[in-house]
C-alpha cells in the first residue's frame, strides 16, 4: 500500500509543480507536469486526482490555444464534479460552457483565456 500512496503523493507534486510553472508563465513545463499528474492519477484509478490534472491541464492548455483538447479534458472534470455532486460543479460548467463559446465564435484560435 506504501506504493501507491508514494505514487500518490507524487501525482500531488507533479500537480503542484505545474501550477507553479503556470504562475511563472512557463506553460511548457506546466504541461508538462500537470501531463505526467493525470497519467499516475489514471494508473492509479484516482478520479479525483485524475479530475484536477484534467481541469489544470486543460486550462494551461486552453491558454496556449488547443481550445479542442482543452474542452475535452475540462468536460473530464465537470462530470465527475457532477457525478459526485461538488458543490463547485455549475462554476466548473459555466467556465467550460464559456470556453465553448469562445471555440464557436473563434474557431480553434479564438480567445482562450479562462478568468
Amino acid at each position: 500500500m506504501r506504493r501507491r500512496d508514494d505514487k500518490g503523493q507524487q501525482g500531488i507534486f507533479l500537480g503542484n509543480l505545474g501550477n507553479a510553472y503556470a504562475a511563472l508563465g512557463d506553460a511548457h513545463r506546466a504541461i508538462t507536469f500537470h501531463e505526467q499528474n493525470l497519467s499516475i492519477a489514471r494508473e492509479l484509478g484516482d478520479r479525483q486526482g485524475e479530475s484536477t490534472a484534467s481541469w489544470n491541464l486543460g486550462l494551461q492548455l486552453a491558454a496556449q490555444g488547443q481550445l479542442a483538447q482543452a474542452a475535452q479534458l475540462m468536460q473530464m472534470c465537470v462530470d465527475y464534479e457532477q457525478e459526485i455532486g461538488h458543490p463547485d460543479a455549475e462554476k466548473y460548467a459555466a467556465r467550460l460552457a464559456e470556453l465553448r463559446r469562445r471555440m464557436e465564435a473563434g474557431g480553434e484560435h479564438g480567445e482562450t483565456v479562462l478568468e
